[in-house]
């Protein structure tokens, strides 16, 4: 199961109460005020796990607290700290208020963000002695916690993301180029929901995603357009897997194109490889129209393995990325 949207609660805790007290020993008749200070609230923090992959991983808990911080002591003792609560989240994950402004943006391995600060302890009658009053009984009340309702959307990390529409055997193509072993069948919509994949390219490596299959009109979100499209938006580089059997493969194209444009114009920016799929059966016309319109396109069967060594080889050029960094 994929959850790339969830709700929950986070609640800082309440600092600790400062202590109201008087120095009492046998020696010091007069002893003056020594009640200590409470101990800070412990705050909630989003970071990022780099073994989560979706927002399933975080478990069922909707609702995180933090711990309340221990009341001040006598003799001038503060009370304990609280610790903070560290709230695992994948990486992607945008963090969202009730009223849908983004807060936070967690991309990085590690990466920390603080979502409810812990409560200053009270201040103990210590403080408050002076000529005037030397037994004073005032103490400052602690800092309450604070309480949020977050909305946390996910939105994939991957290299390259595959677009196309159901049936176009992107999964198949996922599964014969990746480490990825989606779900297949020859129906509309196999692929519920987005799956990563690892690609080898000799001692490197690349994330792949296979979005689930759009239709015409979901940018406007027929169908469960946005919450595709949305995971489309991190990727580098788009790999189009048009189904070159069909009649109108080059049309079909020209669609896909336009739903990622109106969803966000940028998406229409991203480098781009066609891959015109289903070559054992017979793909010809479609790559003769593609050619017509000057768009370069790369041949290749899920089923046969055709030409999956070169659309690897085109991915990976695409992504300068690789040989920047060294990744692996």
């Amino acid at each position: 199961m994929f959850l790339d949207e969830t709700i929950i609660e986070v609640i800082s805790g309440k600092g600790g109460e400062g202590l109201c007290s008087f120095r009492r020993e046998a020696c010091v008749p007069n002893g003056g005020p020594d009640g200590g200070d409470g101990g800070k609230g412990g705050s909630v923090f989003f970071q990022v796990n780099e073994q989560y992959s979706t927002l399933l991983d975080m478990g069922n808990n909707r609702k995180y607290k933090a711990e309340n911080g221990v009341k001040g002591g006598t003799s001038k003792c503060s009370g304990k700290y609280a610790e903070d609560l560290f709230v695992g989240v994948p990486a992607g994950t945008l963090v969202k208020d009730e009223e849908g402004r983004i807060l936070a943006d967690l991309t990085e391995p590690g990466q920390k963000w603080l979502a409810a600060q812990g409560g200053r302890g009270g201040m103990g009658n210590q403080h408050f002695a002076s000529p005037r009053n030397q037994a004073p009984r005032k103490t400052i009340p602690p800092q309450l916690g604070e309480r949020k309702i977050l909305h946390l959307e996910l939105k994939l990390m991957a290299d390259v993301g595959l677009v196309g529409f159901p049936n176009a055997g992107k999964s198949s193509l996922v599964n014969k180029i990746s480490s990825a072993r989606p779900k297949i069948g020859d129906y509309p919509f196999t692929t519920l929901e987005p799956i990563l994949g690892i690609v080898q390219m000799g001692a490197r490596s690349f994330v792949i995603a296979d979005i689930p299959g759009l239709i015409e009109g979901a940018a406007e979100g027929k169908g469960l357009g946005h919450q595709f499209l949305k995971h489309i938006e991190r990727t580098h580089t788009l790999l189009f897997v048009i189904d070159g059997f069909e009649d109108d493969a080059y049309k079909k194209y020209v669609k896909l194109c336009k739903e990622l444009a109106a969803f966000h114009p940028a998406l229409a920016e991203k480098q781009r490889v066609i891959a015109v799929n289903k070559a054992d059966i017979g793909v010809e016309k479609a790559v003769k129209d593609f050619k017509k319109h000057k768009l370069d396109v790369l041949v290749v069967s899920a089923v046969t393995g055709q030409g999956c060594k070169e659309l690897v080889i085109a991915l990976t050029n695409k992504l300068p990325a690789l040989h920047q960094k060294g990744w692996h």
